[in-house]
């Protein structure tokens, strides 16, 4: 079950290339203070309507592991869609709600976000997983205040004043202020969610994460979920063909 939930989560949302080329390298300038990085990340946050393409997603936890590739199609603010091998899984992921369905066992779940925010073990809305998957910080870093350090060649951004049961980490690359690293932990609780990112890619002068790594940990149990983006297209006008097939069976997710 949690594979099939985490599989609508990622499903919410990729990013592929065409004509790309992979980015690297800028230097830290060690004169910046928080105030002035968080500003330059949401000033270079992503500008786009629509995103089609696709992804290869890799996944493991304790007892599998397994590969497959998907469609993507998302249009900002408004909608994630994926769709697996000849539509036998899909997804559409809306700030209302998340559904997917599985015509391998014709089974469907249509919710809201609370069992992925439950799993992951932080707080998870549309924006949020947008966010994600666009190599933005899925917290809000205009509320708090961040002290800054400079750490595997990145901007590290911790908070000021400590968070009642969770830690809080970010480190931005130089070159583009975009996400390099991300963790929220609730050490009490076991719960630790890591994400990645390893390079960025340019296309069309639009810069989006290359490759994530995602890593959820939670009772005791890990998974690591491994994201390549490919053949990724801006703009085009595209649609969400999504339909719960008749006669499946509703997913009742605790």
């Amino acid at each position: 079950m949690i594979k099939k939930i985490i599989y609508s989560f990622l499903i919410v949302a990729v990013v592929s290339c065409k004509s790309t080329k992979v980015v690297t390298g800028g230097a830290v300038n060690e004169n910046l203070n928080a105030k002035s990085i968080i500003k330059a990340h949401y000033a270079n946050a992503l500008d786009f309507k629509t995103i089609s393409g696709k992804m290869k997603i890799d996944y493991e936890d304790q007892n599998a592991s397994q590969g497959f590739s998907v469609s993507l199609r998302m249009e900002k603010d408004k909608a994630i869609w994926i769709s697996a091998t000849l539509g036998l899984v899909k997804a559409y992921i809306t700030p209302e709600r998340v559904s997917f369905y599985n015509r391998l066992d014709n089974t469907y779940f249509d919710g809201d976000f609370s069992y992925l925010s439950k799993l992951l073990g932080t707080d998870l809305d549309f924006e949020k997983v947008q966010s994600l998957l666009l190599g933005q910080a899925i917290l809000n870093l205009r509320d708090d205040k961040y002290e800054t350090t400079i750490a595997d060649e990145n901007y590290q951004l911790q908070p000021k004043k400590a968070i009642e049961l969770f830690k809080i980490l970010f480190q931005i690359e130089p070159k583009y202020f975009r996400i390099s690293k991300e963790q929220i932990s609730q050490p009490k609780e076991g719960r630790l969610l890591q994400i990645n990112y390893t390079n960025y890619q340019e296309i069309d002068k639009k810069i989006i994460p290359n490759e994530i790594a995602i890593s959820a940990a939670m009772d005791g149990n890990q998974s690591l979920i491994e994201i390549e983006y490919k053949n990724i297209e801006f703009d085009r006008k595209i649609k969400f063909p999504y339909d719960i097939p008749n006669g499946f069976k509703e997913i009742i997710l605790d």
